[in-house]
């Protein structure tokens, strides 16, 4: 059986789900058919009866490497990270901002490729000073616009209390009050969303009250940024990163400083920095895969064939992570494609996710690290790989799926 197969079985069993019950904690094996459940069985089997079945590519003293890298990586998981690049983009969009600040409702969206950075600018912007005597909301959205949902999202936000106002009418009633003369900040983050009336609507959800409200959508579509910016105001494009922020970024994840053959790895660190075509996402990957190898593998990655695979806009961020994947181990290649159950951007508590895991039999015991401990060092690796992301959230200390794909 192959890694395809795992995803196709449990694409399969995920239309026999509602929503709702795949945030269960242990929606498995009790979910689907049990021809699937006893192939994922077999398949955990005769991974535990070859170790390396999915991985020829890894060394041979990989999934040691991989457990010193997660610990190193854990202990300094605290430090808030460093953002390369973005302060004079910031700058820029504050000054817009601040220009248009008589403008009751004002909405600047924010639009480039994936990967290229537009929450983290956003993120920065959100929780700038400039904006301490606002009240602030953060919607994500991604694509699957529901008002409804984001009404009661803004409710929660702001009362923080669980909010599930089924109507229309109540929820604007509420936001009224809630808003009244307040001056707010809205972010809403990753927006697909087409249909102009609904994006009308939600415009006209935001105004509600009396106070002004600064509005900054980010979202991959330059037609669309164009369409739903204020008249006062120009989309902003937010453009890749130079190498050498590239190249600072890959040091950063893969712990360059530390090296004592950093003078043999530097050329070729640069080298795999122009390859990431100035994408973050993709830097960010790239690091956390390069950290721990052999400049023997630092040049593989630089030489691989897969980034001739596609020439298309923003085709780095998925050659980055097709390289990530491929050094993953066996176990966590079947880990990751179990969230193939879950729908695109779906939000998942780290507990729920490792308890699946557990439960399901994709947790290889080890003589060192307890069940609980190799999961978290999955999950770190997968956040580290760009495959899981924190909630786009603040304040949310749940995972989000990657929503690249």
């Amino acid at each position: 059986p192959t890694i395809a197969e795992v995803l196709d079985i449990l694409n399969r069993t995920e239309t026999h789900i509602p929503k709702r019950q795949m945030a269960a904690v242990l929606p498995c094996p009790t979910i689907g058919l049990k021809s699937d459940s006893n192939m994922l069985e077999v398949m955990v089997a005769e991974l535990n009866n070859n170790e390396h079945g999915y991985c020829n590519s890894m060394p041979t003293d990989s999934s040691n490497r991989t457990v010193q890298q997660i610990a190193d990586r854990e202990t300094s998981s605290v430090v808030e990270e460093v953002i390369i690049g973005r302060t004079e983009e910031k700058q820029k969009i504050l000054s817009i901002l601040s220009e248009s600040i008589t403008e009751k409702m004002i909405i600047l969206p924010i639009y480039g490729i994936g990967g290229i950075g537009k929450t983290t600018l956003a993120q920065l912007i959100f929780n700038d000073p400039q904006f301490q005597d606002y009240t602030r909301v953060w919607i994500y959205v991604s694509q699957e616009f529901n008002l409804n949902k984001i009404g009661n999202s803004i409710i929660t936000q702001l009362t923080d209390k669980i909010s599930n106002i089924p109507t229309k009418q109540m929820l604007h009633k509420c936001l009224e009050e809630l808003f009244a003369s307040r001056s707010i900040l809205v972010v809403v983050d990753d927006l697909w969303e087409e249909n102009p009336k609904e994006f009308h609507k939600l415009k006209v959800m935001l105004g509600l009250g009396l106070g002004s409200k600064v509005i900054i959508v980010t979202t991959r579509d330059g037609g669309l940024a164009r369409k739903i910016c204020s008249p006062a105001v120009t989309p902003y494009k937010l453009e890749t990163l130079r190498v050498d922020e590239c190249w600072t970024i890959i040091k950063q994840k893969a712990d360059f400083e530390g090296r004592v053959d950093q003078e043999q790895l530097e050329h070729i660190g640069r080298e795999i920095a122009t390859k990431c075509g100035g994408v973050p996402l993709a830097a960010q990957s790239l690091g956390y895969m390069l950290n721990g190898m052999t400049s023997d593998d630092w040049e593989s990655v630089r030489d691989s064939y897969i980034w001739n695979l596609s020439t298309s806009e923003g085709h780095e961020v998925l050659a980055s992570l097709l390289l990530s994947y491929s050094q993953m181990s066996a176990w966590l290649k079947l880990c990751f494609s179990y969230c193939a159950i879950f729908p695109k951007g779906y939000i998942i508590v780290k507990y729920d996710l490792i308890y699946q895991w557990i439960a399901l039999g994709f947790i290889k015991q080890s003589r060192i690290f307890d069940f609980m401990q190799l999961s978290e060092n999955y999950v770190t690796q997968l956040l580290g790989m760009s495959f899981l992301q924190y909630s786009k959230r603040p304040l949310v200390r749940s995972y989000i799926i990657f929503s690249y794909f």
